[in-house]
């Protein structure tokens, strides 16, 4: 088990990603919101953290092909023949080998990639690969992982697999005990492969429900499930009611430290703001940090990454803090 915080990200140094040219931040906490205005890259900030954060670049595409948009991602890398053609080069190049061929292809019954070097399925270090890999197409509106939760809600499947997970990793009746806390809701099983929410002793399938319950559920499955590991949520107010911010904020910060999960989210809303300093102080978790990203004179995206103390202290004194 990893040591508590060893594996958060403290700082980042992004370069010519998106909106990021040359761009460094640092004193991120274990529970961090970032605010900003539209279109300065806060959901792009993310990507560059999440993509940072992965050992090994396949990897991550083996994650981004478990949502329904593995088919652009698809046609943007295995189906661009020239990327195809320069990932197999560098694999025959850098691996010491007699290489007669190298093929990548996904497995339609897994939607895996997969990597055949000679006929036989092979392991190999792939972060030298990075460079080559054109990783702006990925859509994270509709972008999904256990650790990724983009805009829209989670597909079935994903809610799915994430209670299945629960129920192996004995972490099922917390998740259970957290719905009927926050809606008393018994629990949620999977019925005909499809998600249901049991409530008062009647199922009822999950589409059925708000969306706010739905987001909840992607969230708190999410933080749950993520021991030692990090959780990013792309525009945490969707769908969600501003008068259960602080219960939202309360699971948050409670099971992230629990469960030694660093989470960081976006948000437009100025309630959802103030929701999470309110929630920060009343718990007396000093663990979180503010980081709201704007652009200089030079139209270069700078972040200014505030602790608890003058986050809170900035809010006090009624100062905007939702971009520049």
């Amino acid at each position: 088990m990893s040591k508590y915080g060893e594996h958060f990200i403290r700082e980042i140094e992004i370069k010519n990603y998106k909106l990021f040219k040359d761009f460094k931040a640092e004193g991120f906490g274990r529970v961090n919101l970032i605010g900003g205005k539209n279109n300065v890259g806060k959901t792009a900030f993310m990507e560059a953290c999440y993509i940072d954060n992965s050992n090994d670049i396949f990897e991550l595409y083996n994650r981004l092909l478990e949502v329904d948009t593995h088919r652009n991602i698809i046609n943007n890398l295995l189906y661009n023949r020239d990327k195809k053609q320069d990932i197999e080069k560098l694999i025959r190049e850098n691996l010491n080998l007699s290489i007669k061929n190298v093929n990548i292809f996904l497995d339609n019954s897994t939607y895996m990639i997969k990597i055949l070097i000679n006929g036989i399925d092979s392991e190999y270090e792939f972060s030298k690969l990075v460079e080559l890999l054109d990783l702006s197409f990925v859509n994270s509106k509709t972008f999904h992982s256990i650790n990724f939760i983009g805009q829209d809600s989670s597909p079935d499947w994903l809610i799915n697999h994430l209670v299945s997970k629960s129920k192996l990793e004995n972490k099922y009746s917390k998740i259970n005990d957290l719905l009927l806390e926050v809606f008393n809701i018994e629990n949620i099983d999977i019925i005909d492969n499809l998600p249901y929410l049991k409530n008062k002793n009647e199922y009822i399938p999950l589409h059925q429900f708000g969306q706010g319950i739905r987001s909840f559920i992607d969230i708190l499955i999410s933080i749950v499930l993520s021991n030692n590991q990090i959780v990013f949520i792309d525009e945490i107010e969707n769908g969600i009611h501003y008068t259960n911010f602080d219960k939202l904020w309360e699971i948050i910060l409670k099971i992230s430290k629990e469960q030694n999960v660093q989470v960081f989210a976006t948000t437009h809303s100025k309630e959802c703001i103030e929701s999470f300093a309110r929630v920060a102080k009343k718990l007396k978790d000093e663990e979180i940090a503010f980081i709201e990203l704007g652009r200089n004179k030079e139209d270069k995206v700078r972040a200014i990454v505030m602790d608890n103390k003058r986050f809170l202290r900035e809010l006090n004194s009624n100062n905007e803090v939702r971009g520049w």
